[in-house]
């Protein structure tokens, strides 16, 4: 077994890492399975809303080649490459170009996404260096449009979700038509209980689709959440409490959307599924599969999750794929 370093120190509580890390073994030869576990049944084919390519953990490299391997094994048509480029993201960068090389390896497969840091190109505080930064960055987008990229995430950066250089970089990708994909825990893109700031990016930018994950996003779920909870993985079995964030911001929002991938998705549902059940088929129409699968070996509990829970088959189609074929502009699919 290979264990890694914790680089995140700021909470001793659960964390995607932690978690990934405690779960998760080498794999000793490309002839061994990539992923533990029986192969998916389901007849319908996915598109994968996260994957990563690189190394996450020292040693524990995921190349193209090994995802489209994943993918031919679990039944998955296309996914979506997501640079890290924020460094707050991940321990080593993973850049666009990365993606971008992996889509014209395999146009047929690999959806890349970009990824800018506002913080880059952007002055906090001032209008007139918030007009020029949403400028430069339409600039960028476009470029990467042009390479290929239909959508820009993940998005995981240090600031509050709706800082001034955060809703330039909404504004920009509003302009030019590109979906974000966010991570939102306590550390990264941080909101408050009952997510207000989201809220202000989705009522600022009703055209711009904003796609949640990660811990902060699922745990809103339920009416009970608190910030600690924006920073842990819940205990399984736990209950819901109605009345939670994200059923009342979907209801409200048609621009927001849930990634079901990593801990935080699979647990938001695994904890209470008669309750996670009812909400995918409430938010069928604003949910997405994914499985942020970023190396080796990795357990991708979301197969088995799903399949347990016979959803009705137009259920499963809209989120195995017909969402994302919307929404990012697929065609012949």
């Amino acid at each position: 077994m290979i264990t890694f370093p914790d680089a995140d120190t700021h909470s001793q509580m659960p964390t995607r890492r932690r978690f990934l890390a405690a779960s998760l073994g080498a794999v000793a030869t490309l002839g061994m399975p990539l992923i533990a576990g029986a192969r998916t049944t389901s007849k319908i084919k996915y598109i994968d809303i996260h994957t990563h390519l690189g190394a996450f953990y020292f040693g524990q490299e995921l190349t193209a080649d090994l995802l489209v391997r994943f993918m031919d094994d679990h039944n998955i048509e296309k996914a979506c490459v997501l640079p890290l480029i924020s460094p707050e993201s991940a321990p080593v960068a993973q850049p666009v170009t990365t993606a971008i090389e992996a889509f014209k390896e395999y146009p047929d497969r690999i959806i890349p996404f970009c990824s800018v840091d506002p913080r880059a190109v952007t002055e906090p505080g001032k209008r007139t260096g918030h007009v020029a930064g949403v400028k430069g960055i339409v600039d960028i987008l476009k470029r990467y449009q042009e390479a290929g990229c239909r959508g820009l995430g993940e998005h995981k950066t240090g600031l509050w979700f709706d800082a001034p250089q955060q809703m330039a970089l909404y504004e920009a990708c509003e302009l030019v038509g590109l979906p974000i994909l966010f991570h939102l825990d306590d550390i990264r893109n941080p909101d408050t209980v009952g997510l207000p700031r989201l809220e202000n990016a989705l009522t600022s930018f009703p055209k711009l689709p904003l796609i949640g994950h990660a811990a902060g996003f699922w745990a809103s779920i339920s009416g009970d959440a608190t910030f600690e909870d924006f920073g842990r993985y819940p205990e399984i079995p736990k209950k819901v409490t109605p009345g939670g964030a994200l059923d009342r911001l979907m209801a409200k929002y048609p621009n927001l959307y849930g990634d079901l991938s990593e801990p935080g998705g699979e647990k938001a549902i695994a904890r209470d599924p008669a309750f996670g059940r009812e909400f995918l088929i409430r938010n069928a129409n604003q949910l997405l599969f994914g499985t942020d699968v970023l190396m080796p070996g990795q357990k991708i509990p979301q197969f088995e999750l799903l399949a347990s829970l016979n959803l009705p088959e137009d259920v499963q189609y809209k989120i195995f794929r017909g969402n994302a074929i919307r929404l990012l502009k697929l065609t012949g699919q």
